[in-house]
């Protein structure tokens, strides 16, 4: 990855869900970590689409995902997925009983039916 100057590895999660979704008492699909800052938020999928939404309002490019077994980076200015990255600081995922789409007791029984696409 040549996006070093826009990651830093030494910087946590901003917490175990999407920050903005956390406060507004939304719910999200899933989960990326910006590789700068490591604000958490929810994927173009999510309603909120929070991830996309940080790097439009910092410029952060590069996310990771930030879901179990995955860690995998996304550069928004590229438009391009990359498969290897430098590893950033612990932890690398959501907690893994968090359930997905999360946070528990927040997600709408038809959420499947409100995906963006």
């Amino acid at each position: 990855m040549t996006r070093d100057t826009v990651i830093d590895p030494t910087v946590p999660p901003s917490g175990t869900g999407c920050a903005e979704c956390e406060a507004a008492g939304g719910w999200w699909f899933h989960l990326r970590r910006c590789a700068a800052c490591g604000h958490v938020g929810c994927c173009d999928s999510s309603p909120g689409q929070h991830a996309t939404g940080h790097y439009r309002d910092t410029g952060h490019p590069v996310v990771q995902s930030f879901e179990p077994g995955e860690d995998w980076f996304w550069d928004y200015a590229t438009e391009e997925v990359r498969q290897a990255g430098p590893g950033l600081a612990p932890p690398g995922s959501h907690p893994g009983d968090q359930p997905v789409p999360g946070p528990a007791g927040r997600v709408p029984a038809d959420w499947a039916a409100t995906l963006r696409r």
